[in-house]
């Protein structure tokens, strides 16, 4: 059984400005959690779109077949770093079915504000 689509999309994006002195652990966040359920390893790629500039990326990384990844956004470099502040969007792409989910960690205020949701998928 193959689960999962090939483009996925999140519409919604924005990492904090934060405090660098917190732990990784407590650090505001986007993440991309992927799911390779399948048998071959997944190279997926990440294109981020903004509101008044160019798409950036592609952004790449394998995650092994039936292994999971939960990428932070702020930990991306290659092509360029992710701007704080600033609203964006991403499509992710994959040579073979996988699953996204989109979670971000909002901690600029001592209370930690959670959300997440499946990101759309064709």
């Amino acid at each position: 059984m193959t689960y999962g689509k090939k483009l996925w999309a999140i519409a919604e994006g924005y990492i904090p400005k934060d405090d660098d002195e917190k732990p990784r652990e407590r650090m505001s966040h986007e993440t991309a959690c992927i799911l390779n359920a399948g048998s071959e390893v997944a190279k997926v790629m990440i294109t981020l779109y903004f509101t008044d500039q160019k798409p950036v990326g592609p952004y790449t990384i394998d995650i092994p077949a039936q292994r999971t990844h939960h990428l932070r956004f702020n930990e991306l470099t290659d092509p360029a770093p992710v701007p704080v502040g600033v609203d964006f969007a991403s499509v992710i792409t994959s040579n073979v079915p996988i699953i996204v989910q989109h979670t971000r960690l909002d901690s600029r205020w001592g209370n930690n504000a959670l959300l997440s949701t499946i990101a759309y998928s064709e």
